[in-house]
């Protein structure tokens, strides 16, 4: 009897996680579905068909770096240039992990595919859960699951599209720079994170008068460890 009880409870959790979770998400699939579809119609314009582009969302999971990839699949081969490439554009991830660090302390080995699965979006809306009711492991993976599924599909479908339909790709790139704009009026508009919106825009402002637009991304994203880090040892972020 106990372990029906326990069943049923644990049903009706993992129930109210996914509906909170694929409410929290509906904005998010106006945009990574919307920026997925525009990645698999430029990655068809370049010569890679649905499987491709649907696949390098699928391993890579990585949507700025994707884009930013596109030239280095259709120039020659460079592997140093891809790395430092990627770490420049991800470097990002490493606050997101920072923050995620107690989170994601004692659900077990689904945190390997949360870390895996680890985004932009995944990120914002996990990070902003203060709803106590809710059960976070469940939350966790089912707002990871569906932003995922909006990425890849929205790939899937940019790549069919783009093979029937010919599209002119000039400007679909921007659709990346409209989404983090969007992520960061969210942060700034939720008072639990809208300080550290705050500061990392404040970072990045700063190093850009600095070092310039060429150079500014690595000095930011080192700025902002060193206050995030301080930051979390006296409880100020």
């Amino acid at each position: 009897m106990r372990q029906e009880s326990n069943e049923l409870h644990k049903s009706t959790q993992m129930k109210a996680a996914f509906s909170a979770a694929f409410k929290a998400t509906i904005p998010v699939f106006a945009s990574a579905y919307i920026l997925g579809l525009a990645y698999g119609v430029i990655m068809q314009s370049k010569g890679y068909n649905v499987f491709w582009s649907t696949l390098m969302s699928t391993v890579a999971f990585c949507g700025s770096m994707q884009f930013a990839a596109i030239p280095l699949l259709t120039s020659a081969f460079n592997p140093l240039q891809a790395f430092l490439l990627s770490v420049m554009v991800n470097a990002r991830h490493l606050f997101y992990s920072i923050c995620m660090l107690e989170r994601y302390r004692g659900i077990g080995k689904i945190r390997y595919f949360l870390i895996y699965v680890l985004s932009d979006e995944s990120f914002s809306i996990s990070y902003a859960l203060n709803d106590e009711k809710i059960n976070r492991k469940y939350y966790y993976i089912s707002v990871s699951f569906f932003v995922a599924l909006y990425w890849i599909g929205g790939t899937f479908t940019g790549g069919l599209l783009g093979e029937i339909i010919p599209f002119n790709t000039t400007g679909l790139d921007f659709a990346l720079t409209a989404l983090f704009a969007a992520m960061l009026f969210e942060q700034v508009k939720n008072a639990e994170t809208r300080k550290a919106a705050v500061t990392g825009t404040a970072c990045t402002l700063a190093c850009l008068l600095v070092f310039g637009k060429g150079a500014f991304m690595i000095p930011a994203m080192a700025l902002m460890l060193v206050i995030f880090l301080g930051g979390r040892k006296t409880s100020c972020f």
